[in-house]
């Protein structure tokens, strides 16, 4: 028992580290974003398909939102019981010594969420514009890549412009797409590579594990 408790206690410190580094990144360019530019203000980093611009959403990724204060209030705490439930999801991973992979996606999940949460607590209080949970997430990525027109014989849209790619998202955004689309690809690799109970000569392997 002793010896299992040791190595769910190593493996625990990957995903921490995962989580600490990924929150503390979101909310320091998050925090910059908020006390050195203006709503809408742009600024280029890689000419133009690669831009900071500062944005505010009631909602989801990406600037997607639910309309009215209770939607507002269902988002985030919606987003509170998933955390917790991710946070049980990741121990049980490593209780029952699932995949290194796939613990460390669900730490960028788990990293991503908490992120954004902080945002739709705390920030309406601590910038002063809205009560507890009723924060904006604080967006600043922006890729428009490709800017054109719609070619002429497109339905609906004949030549109106359009941006690929459009949406302002953040870091912690980002963190959740990555971590979901790791786990889309690899989830056979994942799911099959769930592993028996540990052994005395695990702790010897532990460390070089990848």
């Amino acid at each position: 028992m002793l010896l299992v408790h040791t190595l769910s206690v190593r493996r625990a410190i990957r995903p921490i580290i995962i989580v600490s580094l990924v929150v503390l990144a979101d909310q320091l360019l998050k925090t910059w974003v908020k006390s050195h530019m203006f709503i809408s203000q742009g600024i280029k980093v890689a000419g133009n398909w690669f831009l900071l611009e500062f944005t505010e959403n009631n909602g989801m990724a990406f600037g997607y939102e639910f309309a009215g204060e209770y939607g507002k209030i269902f988002l985030t705490l919606f987003r509170i019981t998933a955390v917790f439930g991710i946070a049980l999801l990741i121990r049980y991973c490593i209780l029952n010594r699932y995949s290194p992979g796939f613990v460390v996606c669900l730490s960028l999940i788990l990293a991503g969420a908490l992120g954004n949460i902080i945002d739709s607590v705390f920030y309406g209080v601590i910038y002063g514009y809205a009560p507890l949970l009723h924060g904006k997430v604080v967006d600043m990525l922006y890729f428009p890549i490709i800017q054109s027109h719609y070619p002429e014989w497109f339905p609906g849209s004949s030549g109106q412009e359009f941006t690929f790619f459009s949406p302002v998202f953040n870091l912690a955004d980002s963190s959740i797409s990555i971590g979901v689309l790791w786990i889309l690809a690899f989830q056979k690799n994942y799911l099959k590579t769930r592993r028996e109970p540990a052994r005395e000569d695990d702790l010897n392997s532990e460390i070089v594990e990848v």
